[in-house]
């Protein structure tokens, strides 16, 4: 038997997952109120008309591609990659033969919020699950941050540019993590660069990118439910023209 883990958080108004300017909103319609939408459609219908009286239930969202579980593109950090040989390419243009692969997940949660991992912390962390890294694994960070708690944003560990890079000289091309970013928090890499002015140290596991390309996963959840490896997970993206990012349903396979 195939057992399916759902990784995805909602998109809803009432969890706070983004900072409040890039919030979104739904606006929910319901069959008490519809009826008008459909009588557009047929002349002289009345709500009457209709079974119970009832409409139909339908959403508008407000929504940046970045809300909700979702892969952010090589276009995102830069508008070039392969070390500025080549534009970067944007969501539409993903290969869909990367985001159905074999999974590994890698568990920092016991580091400090706004930890940068490095690349030895990754090769230690796969040493210690015992799994040979394979070329287009899909690599998962659970990361300590904990969706639906307070202060979502500033929470949990980020992979710097040299753990980044590291993985994707070995391969990888898809990575997640179950924080808002896969970067340290804004709010503790401002602390640090306050002390030096370094810019380097801005979105760097994001800037990697401009290196090699690479496609990652934001705002994952439940990743404690999954086994280090032996799963295979699927996260294709919704195809937006031109854009940056897509959201994703993600979920998990484990047989047995």
């Amino acid at each position: 038997m195939t057992r399916f883990i759902d990784l995805s958080i909602p998109i809803t108004n009432d969890v706070v997952s983004d900072p409040e300017v890039m919030r979104p909103k739904i606006q929910y319609m319901t069959h008490e109120n519809t009826w008008e939408q459909i009588a557009m459609f047929f002349p002289g219908l009345e709500k009457g008309d209709l079974p119970d009286g009832e409409g139909w239930a339908v959403e508008m969202l407000e929504l940046s591609t970045h809300n909700g579980t979702h892969m952010d593109a090589p276009w995102h950090y830069h508008s070039t990659t392969d070390d500025g040989a080549s534009p970067a390419p944007s969501i539409d243009e993903a290969p869909l033969d990367r985001f159905f692969r074999p999974g590994v997940k890698l568990d920092f949660s016991r580091l400090p919020h706004g930890h940068v991992v490095s690349a030895a912390e990754v090769e230690e962390a796969f040493t210690k699950i015992e799994y040979d890294l394979q070329p287009l694994d899909i690599v998962l960070v659970q990361s300590g941050a904990i969706y639906g708690t307070d202060n979502f944003t500033d929470q949990g560990v980020g992979l710097g540019a040299e753990a980044t890079l590291w993985l994707t000289e070995r391969g990888v091309e898809v990575v997640g993590t179950d924080a808002w970013s896969w970067d340290a928090p804004f709010s503790h890499t401002a602390k640090r660069w306050a002390e030096s002015h370094d810019p380097s140290i801005i979105w760097e596991g994001h800037k990697a990118g401009r290196i090699r390309p690479y496609y990652q996963i934001e705002k994952l959840t439940n990743l404690e439910a999954l086994p280090a490896h032996g799963f295979t997970f699927s996260c294709f993206p919704v195809k937006i023209e031109r854009a940056s990012a897509g959201w994703i349903r993600a979920v998990a396979m484990v047989d047995g």
